[in-house]
């Protein structure tokens, strides 16, 4: 294209796309773009294009714009906002008409949103940095398929965070080794041990192997402890075939969690698995592989607050979050924020968190925030402070790399979990008194005073990438 027909084709935009007086409607599908434009490249003419793009328009005046009402489908960028402290971007918030979006379908509403225009040549970068989902859409959306409160029943666990295992090392382990693990991590006092995102069914491992393996552990800890127990058994697979047919001899099983990594089997195979647990009483366990790809650079890709409120919709009762305090990316504001998507009803606009409308989930269940990545007891009070009782904090080398093995391990963790949820009962500052209450309730527990000992120099204080724009 020349640069005199691009010239033209912008300006067409602009008058078409740019609508600085326009009011969102309840029912409008509201998104904030971070744009960074090419040199030259007005703010409003970059708005419009990427409302074009993404919705109605093309790059030329085309005749069957006649044939349909385009002042009622068309996209419209409505306001732009600086980003504080970088004047090489800024915010465009653009409304789409409902009516552009099949009903349920996460996927259509991204391959609308994050299309073609991330590769348009009058942008250096594109971020979705959130979206407003109407509670039209959300009402069309199954959500969860069972929600935070109906977990709790069904794993009878009350008063306090779910504690967790990912088995280590994840790729290499016979079936019979694996479930050996998980019967010493389940019955040192975890409530769930977990495959990692990669363990599918390799030949050291067929699936179905390891799914009788571990369920054999499970049954047998569930039988020494009297206390309800699970591991998330990954039914992810090549094909939405294969996935069912696993998810099948899960719950042939007696399995009551399965696992699926959503962005790597996409949201079609995820959206269709959260339906079958539903109708068949199965808890799911979501893990997010692949998402640092597109959310992890401040400039370009799409927001991890986004993918947790289009995950909550497709279907999860899991989802993993991050810590702060372990050893993957996140700010501990952004990370509150995400959070609050996953669990809350009603999460009001707090630019505080990142987070840049108002999201009304009306009658959907919450997710489960899964804690995992590099956490150790001495994180604990941490951890309790930051994601409170609904949430799943999930060891894996902080269980198993204990030096008196997999059952001390879990011992040590499930200690510092009720003490500090004793400690926060009572009124004590977790974050400030840590030291205090994890060596008080190591007088009573070997296993948590060797676990300190072990980890008490673990720390992963890097600086986070992608940081929360500063307030204005």
């Amino acid at each position: 294209m020349s640069a005199k027909k691009y010239d033209a084709g912008v300006k067409d935009y602009r008058e078409n796309y740019w609508t600085p007086n326009y009011e969102p409607k309840d029912t409008d599908l509201l998104a904030c773009f971070k744009i960074t434009p090419q040199e030259g490249v007005p703010k409003e003419e970059a708005a419009a294009a990427v409302a074009a793009e993404s919705s109605t328009g093309t790059w030329t005046t085309v005749w069957t714009d006649l044939l349909t009402d385009m002042e009622y489908y068309k996209g419209r960028a409505y306001r732009i906002e600086d980003v504080p402290g970088d004047d090489s971007c800024f915010y465009a918030f653009i409304a789409y008409p409902l009516d552009l979006f099949e009903e349920g379908s996460i996927v259509n509403v991204l391959t609308s949103l994050v299309g073609n225009v991330f590769g348009f040549k009058a942008l250096r970068a594109l971020r979705l940095e959130d979206i407003r989902f109407p509670v039209a859409y959300v009402m069309t959306c199954g959500g969860p398929p069972n929600g935070i409160q109906v977990e709790r029943d069904k794993m009878n666990k009350y008063g306090r965070p779910m504690l967790g295992c990912t088995i280590k090392p994840k790729l290499g382990l016979s079936a019979k080794n694996y479930g050996r693990a998980v019967y010493e991590c389940l019955r040192g006092g975890l409530d769930f041990t977990k495959d990692d995102e990669n363990v599918n069914s390799q030949p050291f491992m067929r699936w179905r192997n390891r799914f009788e393996s571990v369920m054999e552990a499970v049954n047998q800890a569930e039988t020494e402890t009297g206390e309800r127990k699970g591991h998330y058994l990954n039914v992810t697979a090549g094909t939405v075939e294969e996935m069912y047919k696993r998810a099948e001899f899960a719950k042939e099983l007696g399995s009551r969690i399965i696992m699926h990594d959503f962005f790597t089997a996409g949201f079609t195979a995820n959206t269709s698995l959260a339906n079958w647990c539903r109708d068949n009483g199965m808890l799911l366990h979501i893990h997010r592989a692949m998402h640092a790809v597109v959310d992890r650079n401040p400039y370009h890709g799409i927001h991890f607050r986004v993918l947790t409120k289009c995950l909550r919709l497709s279907g999860g009762d899991h989802l993993h979050s991050g810590t702060v305090v372990g050893k993957l990316e996140g700010d501990r504001e952004a990370t509150l924020g995400w959070i609050d998507l996953m669990r809350e009803s009603f999460v009001p606009e707090n630019r505080k968190r990142g987070i840049f409308f108002d999201q009304d989930f009306a009658h959907m269940p919450g997710v489960m925030p899964v804690a995992s990545g590099g956490i150790h007891v001495w994180h604990m009070p941490a951890l309790v402070s930051i994601f409170g009782d609904d949430a799943v904090l999930q060891f894996g080398g902080g269980t198993l790399g204990h030096p008196w093995g997999n059952a001390a391990g879990a011992a040590a963790n499930r200690v510092a979990a009720e003490a500090c949820v004793k400690a926060r009962n009572e009124g004590r500052y977790l974050e400030k008194e840590s030291r205090d209450i994890l060596t008080e309730a190591a007088k009573h527990s070997p296993e948590l005073a060797i676990a300190m000992e072990t980890w008490k120099e673990i720390k992963f204080e890097f600086d986070v990438v992608d940081k929360l724009d500063a307030a204005s």
